[in-house]
């Protein structure tokens, strides 16, 4: 009978060891299952931390390249605006392959000629001393080399003046013909030249300068 109680005790024992080593077991388990839990979230925080830095971090480099590209279009608009106007230089680049001279010419004519409607406009240069009028003994002559400028007939009229190289020009008013009874004296002529006029030659509309360059003819 003892030795049943004994076998019986015993037993019981080993049941109770075997229950206490299966929940260790399981609570290892547990532990170990909670702890992969906690190391996968502690993972998956810190990749959704790098995702969201890096994400950031992209949306600042968009930002940044946003704002320079919008710097050099401002730059560039900048720019455009302090060039010179397009038209202005076009009308330049029409007048350099023609010489100061002709431009000059066609400039005065545009302004002071007394007909624009002309078939041709002719230059004669007068040198300093020449008779205002050849046909009087009395005449004057002009202090200064002269330009004569004239239509191609005798109603285009004409026009006699002498560059001061500034944009200006000093105008004798002396016909292209000479009418009258002759000799008319020196006051005469000493008048025409102390009444000369001082004019400012503006730029004129260079299609209308171009036209009449075109219809230059020297004597």
């Amino acid at each position: 009978m003892k030795t049943v109680a004994k076998i019986f005790y015993f037993s019981a024992v080993l049941l109770l060891l075997a229950g206490c080593v299966g929940n260790t077991d399981e609570e290892a388990a547990t532990g170990a299952s909670e702890e992969s839990s906690v190391n996968e979230s502690a993972e998956k925080d810190t990749r959704e931390t790098d995702e969201n830095t890096s994400k950031g971090e992209g949306e600042e480099a968009d930002m940044n390249k946003e704002n320079e590209v919008s710097s050099e279009e401002t730059v560039k608009t900048d720019a455009d605006s302090t060039t010179p106007d397009a038209g202005n230089q076009q009308n330049e680049d029409a007048l350099s392959q023609y010489s100061s001279e002709q431009i000059e010419y066609a400039r005065v004519w545009l302004q002071l000629g007394p007909n624009q409607d002309i078939d041709g406009l002719y230059v004669e240069r007068i040198s300093a001393d020449t008779p205002l009028n050849p046909n009087d003994e009395t005449s004057g002559t002009y202090p200064e080399d002269v330009i004569q400028l004239a239509g191609s007939r005798l109603v285009d009229g004409s026009l006699t003046y002498s560059g001061n190289g500034d944009g200006t020009i000093n105008v004798y008013n002396v016909p292209l013909r000479w009418d009258g009874e002759y000799p008319a004296g020196e006051e005469f002529y000493t008048e025409i030249i102390d009444n000369t006029e001082l004019v400012a030659i503006d730029g004129g509309d260079d299609k209308e300068v171009i036209r009449l360059i075109k219809l230059l003819k020297d004597e």
